[in-house]
């Protein structure tokens, strides 16, 4: 075998590239580029919930560390699967965001980490139960439905990004701090650069080179604190139930519940999404296995101090833009989060990356994820049907809740929990709307007059009828071959003029020969 052949080898089933092996270096300098791109995103949920239990620092970083290491396990089962267990498909996991306001909600009852603990233990089991059932709505997920999610998890993860860059603390000193604009704007800069290199493993490579060199920057204008790397251990294993045996509260339990639905959902749109963008075949069974990967990587996550997981739709973004859709390079980012997780000093190497770094990074990354939902509708036919309608409805319905965080405050949480979530919500609707107009079409208008996609003009045939050879439209008039003006009369015969005459959209007459 040849040396480029030795170098990349290619599966013979072009319906499953994510079965691309590649050298183990590459691998995990792709694996760490997607750790880094969740990096800002994986910890915040322990840092949350760790200041709102009254956690020390010490003890949020056990937490972090964590989430970490279960995280990398749960990326484990997922790309590489074993019977019944993940989708193999190129997806990191990672603690759910979708869970910290009822988790907090919980907190705020009195009960303490236990109570959450129990709660996750107890709902992802029932998760893990219903997963095949749920696994089976794929057959409502047409290519409209698929391009409205893609696309609306792309535009839902616009102000993830925009927070990173300007901050997310409107009382901090540096909030929207222009320095930190402009090093997410260099960031971006070096990342389009090393893009147009010629060099395929540079070009893919970017936003990990871009990281690394975006820091550097970072560290000469003073925004990048090493400081705290050699505070606390070098290595730690998670102790199981380091903060408690868990406490199962049926309230509790019931409103994470409804927190798991979510993560399934949010989870079935990544991987419907991922399978799209990677040209994977997707199926109810893959579906499903990827679900009961979610569900047993959430019910054992409390043992280890974690909290649900889920698939991080930022790292859909990475494989968009890389075009590397080898679940083996996200499977050795697993192995990268459970080694963080093992070595804390390292995690606190990645934690020293300034957030603007990370935001001039994702504003590539998440554009990419809203371009290929848009890629995906664009081959829905909208003519003679009510499908723009589906699309302009379910997205912003989508998107409302991301721009406008109030809209459901005074819903029931349990109503929140759901329609908070843009992707989640954009899923329902778009479902719905498909149901609706697509699959019951008894009542469907014949003409949908102003929600349809009407065709851009309209000429009576009679007009046509009446145009000879070489007649064409000259500085607002009607000219024939030999450029002589053709007159035109209303149906009284008086004559008129073309509305627009003189326009400036008129077109010069052809150089005669």
């Amino acid at each position: 075998m040849s040396k480029a052949g030795q170098k990349r080898q290619f599966t013979n089933d072009p319906s499953r590239p994510e079965d691309e092996r590649m050298p183990v270096g590459s691998a995990f300098a792709y694996g760490l580029q997607h750790v880094l791109t969740m990096y800002g995103g994986i910890i915040a949920v322990p840092i949350i919930i760790g200041g709102a239990a009254g956690l020390s620092s010490g003890e949020i970083a056990v937490l972090l560390a964590s989430c970490l290491f279960v995280g990398g396990f749960a990326t484990l089962l997922q790309t590489v699967g074993i019977p019944f267990f993940g989708s193999q498909l190129p997806l990191v996991q990672g603690v759910s965001f979708a869970a910290v306001s009822t988790m907090l909600s919980i907190l705020d009852q009195g009960s303490g980490l236990p109570s959450v603990f129990g709660a996750v233990l107890v709902a992802s089991i029932i998760g893990l139960v219903i997963a095949p059932f749920f696994a089976q709505i794929v057959r409502f997920f047409p290519p409209i439905v698929t391009g409205i999610i893609i696309t609306t998890i792309g535009l839902t993860l616009v102000p993830v990004g925009a927070g990173w860059i300007v901050g997310n603390n409107p009382d901090a000193p540096d909030f929207a701090d222009p320095s930190n604009v402009a090093l997410a704007g260099i960031t971006l800069a070096i990342i389009m650069l090393l893009s147009k290199v010629g060099n395929a493993t540079i070009s893919r490579l970017s936003i990990l080179i871009a990281l690394v060199l975006g820091t550097g920057v970072g560290a000469l204008m003073g925004k990048v604190d090493f400081s705290g790397v050699l505070d606390g251990p070098f290595i730690a294993f998670p102790n199981p139930f380091h903060f408690g045996t868990p406490v199962f509260e049926p309230a509790a339990i019931l409103s994470m519940v409804i927190v798991v639905l979510v993560i399934m959902t949010e989870t079935t749109a990544d991987l419907i999404a991922v399978a799209e963008i990677s040209g994977s075949k997707m199926t109810s069974k893959r579906i499903a296995a990827g679900l009961r990967a979610d569900m047993l990587s959430s019910a054992v996550s409390p043992i280890f101090n974690s909290f649900t997981q889920s698939a991080f739709a930022q790292n859909v973004g990475l494989v968009a833009v890389t075009k590397i859709t080898s679940r083996w390079a996200v499977a050795a980012g697993g192995i990268v989060m459970v080694v963080l997780g093992l070595l804390p000093v390292l995690g606190r190497v990645v934690a020293a990356i300034p957030m603007p770094v990370l935001g001039g990074a994702g504003i590539v990354l998440f554009g990419t994820v809203t371009a290929s939902g848009i890629r995906t509708l664009s081959k829905v036919n909208y003519k003679d049907n009510m499908n723009l309608i589906i699309v302009a409805t379910a997205i912003t319905f989508g998107v409302v809740p991301v721009v406008n965080h109030d809209i459901y405050s005074n819903f029931p949480s349990w109503f929140q929990v759901i329609f908070d979530s843009g992707i989640s919500s954009a899923a329902i609707m778009a479902v719905l709307l498909n149901l609706m107009f697509n699959v019951f079409t008894k009542g469907n208008s014949e003409n949908p007059s102003v929600f349809g996609a009407a065709p851009t003009r309209q000429i009576p045939v009679q007009v046509i009828e009446c145009l000879q050879e070489g007649d064409r439209c000259v500085d607002g008039k009607i000219v024939d071959a030999d450029d002589n003006e053709v007159v035109l009369v209303d149906p009284e015969g008086g004559e008129v003029e073309l509305p627009g005459a003189d326009s400036a959209n008129t077109s010069e007459p052809p150089a005669k020969p």
